[in-house]
């Protein structure tokens, strides 16, 4: 269980790369209208992103309780 939430830990770490991807895209001054379409598509998919990290982020901390919970001797209250 703790290798699932390391793994998914690295998930999160790999989403905050991505971010910061994105961020400097878009800190891109494209004046273009193709340019700021290209941005505002960069900007919603950022918002995904992040949506997706938090539920990442709650994701490890469920398994950790779990890993936890697990490891109590049986009948011992969590």
């Amino acid at each position: 269980m703790q290798q699932l939430a390391a793994r998914t830990a690295a998930c999160v770490d790999h989403v905050d790369a991505v971010l910061a991807r994105l961020v400097s895209v878009e800190l891109q001054s494209w004046q273009s209208p193709a340019g700021r379409a290209y941005r505002t598509s960069l900007s919603l998919q950022a918002a995904s992103l992040r949506r997706s990290r938090t539920a990442l982020q709650e994701a490890v901390a469920a398994v950790l309780r779990h890993a936890r919970n697990v490891m109590l001797p049986p009948g011992r209250p969590g």
